[in-house]
């Protein structure tokens, strides 16, 4: 399962290259405000993109066919690893198959069921994203949308990437990759969450414990 980051901090995101921990970066309207409010999303697009080889979600601020096609096309000529982030709703469907036609890749963002899911690959987009965040905050488990839309993409032969956004910890990271994820979005602060377990620090402070307890071997004379 591929792992996107979302921040535009460069540090957390040269750490989590470095390390090979992810395959790409989410750098939509909320991770701009939440971490650089006043910057210019395009000048931010253009270092992103000359730090990190890798994809890059980034969002236009319009909802209609023809405002997203042209804002679309600015994202594209900043950085070509560009995938264009478009909120799933009927107003932006051409959009969906124009951009595809012209090849240039688009994620269907807040599809909260699997028939939209299902709607919005068929409409062109090369990446669903599911916010199990937001399913799972309301008791909506993220796996009900998840297990049926990997079904029925699967039955239908659509190529398109399932990726469940938000999960919070480890167990739901898990969750969502059984359930059918082809890729997860995650903040840093789950990232290093998920690295941790109290029973691995447990061990190795055992080890450590061991290891200084072991008798020295002689040396031959």
């Amino acid at each position: 399962m591929r792992l996107y980051l979302a921040t535009v901090d460069p540090d957390q995101i040269r750490w989590a290259l470095q390390s090979g921990l992810i395959d790409g970066i989410v750098a939509t309207p909320r991770v701009l405000a939440e971490e650089v409010p006043q910057a210019d999303p395009l000048e931010i697009l253009g270092e992103l993109a000359t730090l990190a080889p890798v994809p890059i979600f980034a969002s236009v601020g319009a909802l209609t066919p023809t405002e997203l096609m042209r804002g679309s096309r600015a994202l594209r000529r900043v950085a070509e690893q560009v995938i264009i982030a478009i909120p799933f709703v009927e107003d932006a469907l051409p959009a969906f198959r124009r951009l595809n036609r012209d090849g240039i890749r688009c994620a269907a963002t807040f599809v909260h069921s699997a028939a939209q899911g299902l709607l919005a690959a068929k409409a062109g987009a090369a990446h669903v994203v599911v916010p199990v965040d937001a399913l799972d905050a309301i008791d909506h488990p993220g796996e009900s949308v998840l297990v049926p839309l990997r079904a029925m993409l699967d039955r239908a032969s659509v190529e398109c990437d399932l990726v469940a956004a938000g999960p919070k910890n480890a167990l739901r990271l898990s969750a969502m990759g059984a359930a059918g994820a082809d890729a997860a979005v995650v903040t840093p602060d789950t990232l290093h969450a998920v690295l941790n377990h109290p029973l691995t620090d447990r061990a190795v402070d055992r080890f450590l414990v061991d290891m200084a307890r072991r008798a020295k071997p002689r040396r031959a004379r």
